[in-house]
This record gives C-alpha cells, structure tokens and sequence, in this order.
C-alpha cells in the first residue's frame, strides 16, 4: 500500500459574515480618524496661533470630505487586504495603520513650520508643548 499525499491546507474563503464585521468597522474607524486627524491639526494650529484664520478652520474644513474619505478607503483596503487573516489581527493592522496616518498628517499640515504664530506658546516649528516628543512632527 503507498501513502496517498493530502492536498496542503488552503484557506477557505470568509463568509459574508465575516466580512461585514471587518469592513464595515473598519471603514467606519478611517472616517473617525480622518476626522480626529483634521481636529488634532486644528488645535495645534490654534494653540500656536498659526494659520491665516483661527487653528486654520477653513482651510482644514476643505480637506475634511477628502481626507475622510481617503481615510476610509485606506482603511477598508487594509481590511480586504488581510481578508484572510483573524478578525482581531485585521482590525488591530487597520488602527496601526489609521494612527500612523493621522500621525504624518498632524507632521505635515498641523504644524506649520516656519509661520509666524505665537512664540510664546510654541517654538519656530509651531508644535505645541502638548505634543508628545517622540512623535514626529
């Protein structure tokens, strides 16, 4: 008698289910966070009073639609991208990856290096002394 070799383990594709309970909260979590990315920047701008109006309010109320949305997009390709893998490791590669974005926005649009806001409060690069240190900026 000769040994039949077993097919290797595939994965079976997850169920409808399953699916609806990673994308639909993960989607939801980038939209949060292009909000809460829009609101960080805000109030570090207001803080050092830099920007042309009061935290940058109306340039930063542009980009909430589209920043909310790319958000979203990100966060639900993330999602599908790891379709395969646990519901816990999913959602926790979606959050990591939210934070790190809203992260380079505030480094990039909350701080406006090189404006003239208030010294007193803030230094030349504008970044608030709330700011955590080792995050970039």
């Amino acid at each position: 008698m000769t040994p039949t070799a077993t097919p290797p383990a595939t994965t079976a594709a997850p169920s409808l289910r399953k699916r609806l309970l990673t994308l639909v909260p993960a989607t939801l979590a980038g939209f949060a966070a292009g909000c809460l990315a829009i609101a960080l920047a805000s109030h570090a701008r207001e803080y050092c009073d830099a920007g042309a109006d009061a935290g940058g309010r109306f340039e930063l109320g542009l980009t909430l639609l589209p920043l909310t949305a790319a958000f979203g997009v990100v966060a639900l390709l993330v999602a599908y991208l790891l379709d395969r893998q646990p519901v816990a490791l999913q959602l926790g590669t979606v959050l990591v990856v939210l934070a790190g974005l809203a992260i380079l926005y505030f480094a990039v649009r909350g701080t406006l290096d090189g404006y003239p806001g208030d010294r007193s409060k803030c230094g030349p690069d504008n970044v608030p002394p709330w700011w955590p240190g080792w995050l970039p900026a």
